[in-house]
């Protein structure tokens, strides 16, 4: 117990170890991933529609087990849910090693996408923090967010480094391996369920000196919060820019490779593209109670919006690196507001629950758009008029962000 008895509130014992983890999924498949398609393509002469399948085969998956992992946070937290989860993508990675065909691939990202980790479905990593913090909320998911540019910076160039060094199948091992050893025994050493379970109140407060009712935070039941235009709003928004986002993401990148760009300078510029991210997470993190939550997420849509718009006509590294590094300033604020706002305005205590039956609606609508833009290029050879669609739906996210408002619980 002397680990748990400290002066220094436990909750930061858990951002720390959600920010390491955080970092090691910039390995696992997600960030990195794109790096991969021009070398696995070639070699196991698939198009690109393929990759667009897997992303969107994890997607899926992570749909139907998104209630389940929900419901088990709330009940017993990241404890053993997390290095489980690592353990299993883990071994789809190295698995990945070992393919020969189109379908095998799809069929590990499914297999990953099932326990949520490393990818659009990822609650495992920003449910417990939301679980342990009410006031502080807002910072701690900015420091928990570090590990997204530490992690990028690390893991992107080191992506291209070994499959330059060591190929595509040696890559995917030894990014297994990393992610594992980083994941699995923190999680296991010091990941705990709630502050209430260690006699604490969330921000460190303690049972026994809480007076004030006004800083309990009214938790919403799913019921509850489906009956709120403001659940609608948010289910229909993240919907629509993670559809916007999937024909473009993971496609950008062999596209830039395509355009004569050096891998290892693309490989550089998506790493910044996350340490922008990282950064725009911090920055919102530590300025939300003085900008209202509406305006922060507008400013975020508008950026990713210009950044698409600027990919789209890139021809050469720098304006492909001012697309990212935009992108990622935009891409931060979407991050935060997904992790944050659903807590800020249903509460906590039921959080995994809510965010385990939107998690399947935005994951399967918003998976639809990788495969439909790799489709799109093995037919058209380009991607220029479906991003442009993605670019509307941008949009259309920046007008219902502007009428977001925290709900009231009669």
């Amino acid at each position: 117990m002397k680990l748990i008895n400290t002066n220094i509130y436990y909750g930061w014992v858990i951002v720390i170890v959600m920010a390491i983890s955080t970092a090691a999924t910039m390995g696992m498949g997600s960030l990195n991933f794109g790096l991969f398609i021009n070398p696995m393509g070639t070699e196991l002469n698939i198009g690109r529609s393929t990759f667009g399948l897997a992303q969107t085969a994890r997607q899926f998956s992570s749909s139907f087990t998104a209630p389940i992992i929900g419901k088990l946070l709330d009940k017993y937290g990241s404890r053993i849910l997390l290095p489980f989860a690592a353990l299993i993508v883990g071994v789809c990675l190295i698995g990945l090693s070992f393919v020969q065909y189109a379908w095998q691939i799809i069929l590990l990202f499914i297999i990953m996408g099932f326990v949520g980790l490393a990818g659009p479905g990822n609650l495992v990593t920003t449910i417990p923090v939301n679980k342990w913090f009410v006031k502080k909320r807002a910072k701690a998911i900015a420091f928990s967010s570090i590990g997204i540019p530490i992690g990028s910076l690390i893991f992107l160039p080191a992506t291209q480094l070994f499959i330059d060094s060591f190929g595509w199948r040696n890559a995917w091992i030894l990014l297994s391996i990393i992610s594992m050893i980083l994941i699995i025994p923190i999680s296991i050493l010091f990941l705990r369920r709630l502050p209430e379970d260690i006699g604490l109140l969330p921000d460190g407060k303690k049972k026994h000196l809480q007076k004030d009712n006004n800083d309990i935070e009214i938790s919403w039941k799913v019921n509850e919060s489906i009956k709120t235009i403001e659940f609608w709003k948010l289910l229909i928004m993240f919907s629509f820019i993670n559809l916007a986002l999937g024909t473009i993401a993971i496609h950008r990148i062999p596209d830039f490779i395509d355009r004569g760009i050096d891998a290892k300078l693309v490989a550089f510029a998506t790493a910044l593209d996350a340490v922008a991210a990282g950064i725009s997470i911090f920055i919102i993190g530590n300025i939300q109670k003085k900008i209202p939550n509406k305006i922060l997420t507008s400013v975020g849509f508008i950026l990713i919006t210009i950044a698409s718009v600027i990919t789209i006509y890139a021809q050469s590294f720098f304006p492909v690196l001012i697309s990212m590094i935009i992108f990622g300033f935009g891409i931060g604020g979407m991050l935060f507001l997904n992790n944050f706002i659903w807590a800020d305005f249903f509460g906590r205590k039921y959080l995994g629950s809510i965010r385990g039956i939107v998690m399947p609606v935005t994951l399967i609508i918003g998976g639809t758009g990788a495969p439909i833009a790799g489709y799109f290029y093995d037919y058209y050879g380009t991607y220029n008029n479906i991003w442009w669609c993605g670019i509307i739906l941008m949009s259309i996210c920046v007008i219902i962000s502007i009428t977001l408002k925290k709900p009231t619980k009669k």
